[in-house]
């Protein structure tokens, strides 16, 4: 079969995923959780417990706030201990619940273990409301990085229709493999989620589409679909970023989604594969969403591996479950090394957002002298929204923010492809970031 992709721009860098193939494996429970409740994109979740407060696993600790929200639920049994601002992997400010763990060896308390599973007739009796209301109040979001509220992303605009489902198993960001692992190992479950995405939002068709280096996931499901007409599976060609929403969408369907637009405008509801896992879990195991797989990953890492970790466990004890920091390390990235983030603070909790810790040596992690753009436009051939990096970058030096805009900065999906190809290694990236986040703030016209 022939391999699809997007159509403009691209790079291919280095796969370097190191954790290939290892098995998932569970990080124990920390004596004390400390849960962002700005867990998602949107208004951060309002608190709904206090100081003192006892609270069981799977609890909810904080409600959606607006449309746009999700609420965060405690992943272990324990007492509240504080409410205060901490600062995250960033460190930017951010309201937090502090949870101490009574009993860490049964901190998944008997009231999770109570719930049964909702029975296949129970499922199937859902209606696509009930649906969208159990995986809100389950605190699902997309779990590919963006942590958009998956409720919002199934409520279909009023005079809009879906067509098909995409799951994005597409994991083109070098390091990282959690997504790997859950298809690998997971794929009747993903599948199973998958259906209920469909459902929710009325559509007969869906694709999975995996980028092709992941030979055993295209090979899992495959097996598990066979004879089924409804889901597909599209291998894909290695390209970064072939997992960026609009560019999957164009090289599944042949679409493209309009400048402004979303993907329901070409007709395609997006998830990533994780995200469906996490949608089965919330209707068949009536579990919120309180932990998820994290790649923990670096050339130099003694026990690299893929990591079931409870939200809300801090950076540093996921690193010392993993071997703890090299004694080289330079840099420590939420993410990969294209879309993530340099952390400066490691006593910082992880988030639904974090799908890998990437441990890069003082070797790699330096940055190269900047020196004049030499006009040779390999930003702008690379760029796979069509658009001109190096232009950007001058006007946001020169804090031409509504020149900017009209260069359709707002449409860059900030993939880094720029910066990495660049000859005089200006940072491109760093540039658009500022001129975009300076741009939201300009009354709007």
């Amino acid at each position: 079969m022939k391999l699809k992709t997007f159509r403009k721009g691209g790079i291919h860098p280095a796969p370097s995923k190191l954790t290939s193939g290892m098995p998932i494996v569970e990080i124990g429970v920390s004596s004390e959780i400390r849960l962002e409740l700005a867990e998602s994109i949107g208004v951060p979740a309002r608190c709904i417990v206090k100081p003192g407060q006892s609270v069981s696993a799977g609890e909810m600790i904080a409600e959606a706030a607006a449309f746009v929200s999700a609420p965060v639920h405690s992943p272990v049994a324990g007492t509240v201990k504080r409410i205060e601002k901490l600062r995250d992997p960033q460190g930017f400010w951010r309201e937090a619940v502090v949870i101490a763990t009574e009993h860490i060896e049964t901190a998944v308390d008997e009231a999770e273990e109570a719930l049964s599973p909702r029975t296949q007739d129970e499922v199937d009796a859902l209606t696509p409301k009930e649906i969208i209301d159990i995986v809100g109040n389950a605190g699902v979001v997309g779990l590919g990085g963006a942590t958009f509220p998956t409720r919002v992303k199934l409520s279909i605009p009023e005079g809009k229709k879906a067509e098909v489902v995409i799951l994005n198993g597409a994991e083109c960001e070098p390091f990282l493999t959690c997504d790997e692992v859950l298809m690998c190992g997971y794929p009747d479950r993903i599948v199973a989620g998958c259906r209920l995405i469909m459902k929710a939002v009325g559509v007969d068709r869906a694709i999975i589409g995996i980028e092709a280096n992941k030979p055993q996931a295209i090979a899992a499901f495959r097996r598990l679909l066979k004879g089924c007409d409804d889901i597909s599976v599209q291998p894909l060609k290695m390209k970064y970023p072939q997992g960026g929403e609009k560019q999957l969408i164009y090289a599944l369907t042949g679409k493209e989604v309009p400048e402004g637009g979303l993907p329901v405008d070409a007709g395609a509801v997006v998830d990533n594969v994780a995200t469906a896992y996490a949608v089965y879990d919330a209707i068949y195991n009536r579990k919120p969403l309180t932990q998820r797989v994290v790649t923990v990953t670096g050339p130099h890492l003694k026990k690299p591996g893929n990591y079931l970790v409870k939200i809300g466990t801090t950076i540093s004890s996921i690193i010392e479950a993993a071997g703890g920091l090299p004694e080289d390390t330079g840099k420590v990235i939420a993410g990969g090394p294209m879309m993530g983030k340099a952390m400066s603070r490691l006593d910082a909790p992880t988030t639904k957002a974090i799908s890998g810790i990437l441990v890069l040596p003082e070797s790699m992690s330096k940055r190269r002298s900047e020196e004049p753009c030499i006009r040779c436009a390999k930003c702008v051939s690379v760029c796979p929204m069509g658009l001109e990096p190096y232009q950007m970058m001058n006007f946001s030096i020169a804090k031409r923010f509504e020149d900017i805009t009209k260069l359709h900065v707002m449409s860059c999906l900030e993939c880094g492809s720029c910066s990495y190809v660049c000859p005089s290694h200006r940072p491109l990236l760093d540039y658009i970031r500022y001129a975009k986040q300076e741009i939201r703030k300009m009354p709007k016209k």
